[in-house]
């Protein structure tokens, strides 16, 4: 097996795991109209972070040569050799030249004090004024595509540009870990902390699609770089989203997510597609702000991402809404979930999110994070508005 030198830019999506708690919530409030109410809550939403930890470029500490004559990579370049074109040869010679990452595994160590979840402070970090104006640059350029990755799959560009944007800001942080580096020590030496079967499950599939994608397309996989998770290019897509999501959108033969826009576009629309993106319909809808109405989305708020209230349930309760022009009686059978942001100090603010807010929570499976990507798009949308580059109404 030979492999072809190349200067390739693929997907990622990050999406980081939601580990459930549990907590009991009030329901009087809700009697009757939203009947038996599960006090079970999946509270904590996983580190709600983009893949790449935006503006350090971190200097790895490496240990070379940590899975030469390993019995664990034997086992798993014999089922590689054994299910897939691979000469085993070549792929112990390419795992002798695998180093171990120390960095990647003291990345992905859970805090031991883990921070308060602050959504303002969360908000203020990615709807700021460098990134819109980033955003603004990126639309820009990248007019015609975003134009007919919307035309094709339905997924409006603020939703691509929001995305890519809270990942990378648009390409200017993509990570300089080698992705081969990384997913094998995450796959083999993942630090012992009570997800690591599951985790390790992960990463050893993303290694897998990593060696079978790099080996489809000739590409030495030592040349891939991204995250400290193994998330490639502009739009951070992990090797399994690059195999099952990522397409060709600039017709050049090859899918470049590194430095190819055009790409990176289609593959994020597609992406979403894929996810059940309902076209022409809203993200999130916003609560009055009456005690009562606040007081119905906090009994609501069970933290679970796929919409599973009607509108119905909740405006019969007493929720009244605070979206302009919204016909109730028409959307009274759409599913909804209640979004809870809270933040210290603050009274924790609610919204209901829809369809493509769940949509958006299998980029990353984090409120923060869907809610920051649709008011990036938002804010930049505005900003092309205001600048003549694109309608309102777009």
């Amino acid at each position: 097996m030979t492999f072809k030198f190349a200067s390739i830019s693929l997907p990622l999506s990050a999406r980081t795991t939601r580990r459930a708690t549990a907590r009991f919530i009030s329901i009087a409030c809700l009697a009757g109209a939203l009947g038996a109410l599960s006090t079970g809550r999946a509270a904590a939403q996983g580190s709600p972070q983009p893949a790449v930890p935006q503006g350090q470029d971190f200097e790895e500490e490496i240990v070379p040569q940590r899975y030469a004559n390993n019995p664990n990579v034997d086992a798993f370049i014999n089922d590689l050799v054994a299910r897939y074109d691979f000469d085993s040869g070549s792929l112990h010679a390419l795992f002798n030249r695998v180093s171990y990452s120390a960095t990647a595994v003291k990345l992905v160590l859970p805090s031991p004090t883990p921070a308060t979840k602050n959504w303002r402070a969360y908000q203020a970090r990615f709807i700021e004024p460098v990134r819109i104006a980033a955003g603004v640059k990126f639309w820009r350029a990248n007019q015609a595509a975003l134009q007919r990755a919307s035309d094709q799959y339905g997924v409006p560009p603020e939703a691509i540009v929001g995305i890519i944007g809270v990942e990378t800001i648009y390409g200017r942080y993509m990570g300089n870990f080698r992705a081969l580096d990384a997913l094998t020590t995450l796959t083999f030496d993942y630090p012992n902390t009570p997800n690591r079967e599951e985790r390790q499950a992960t990463f050893r599939k993303n290694l897998e699609d990593l060696l079978v994608w790099t080996h489809d397309q000739q590409i030495d996989p030592t040349t891939v770089l991204g995250s400290y998770t193994g998330a490639i290019g502009i739009p951070q897509f992990l090797p399994s989203s690059i195999v099952k999501y990522a397409v060709d959108f600039d017709g050049n033969g090859h899918i470049d997510l590194r430095t190819s826009s055009a790409d990176a576009i289609g593959s994020v629309a597609n992406y979403l597609k894929q996810h059940g993106w309902e076209s022409g319909r809203p993200v999130v809808w916003k609560i009055a702000g009456d005690v009562g109405s606040q007081g119905i989305a906090q009994a609501a708020a069970d933290g679970q991402p796929e919409p599973h209230w009607s509108l119905a349930q909740l405006t019969k309760a007493g929720m009244l809404m605070g979206e302009p022009g919204l016909n109730t009686s028409a959307e009274a059978g759409t599913p909804v979930t209640v979004v809870d942001l809270p933040t210290p100090g603050r009274l924790t603010e609610y919204t209901l999110g829809l369809k493509n807010f769940y949509v958006l929570t299998r980029y990353n499976r984090s409120f923060f994070y869907a809610l920051a990507v649709y008011q990036l798009g938002e804010a930049v949308k505005a900003q092309m508005a205001a600048g003549g580059g694109v309608s309102a109404s777009q």
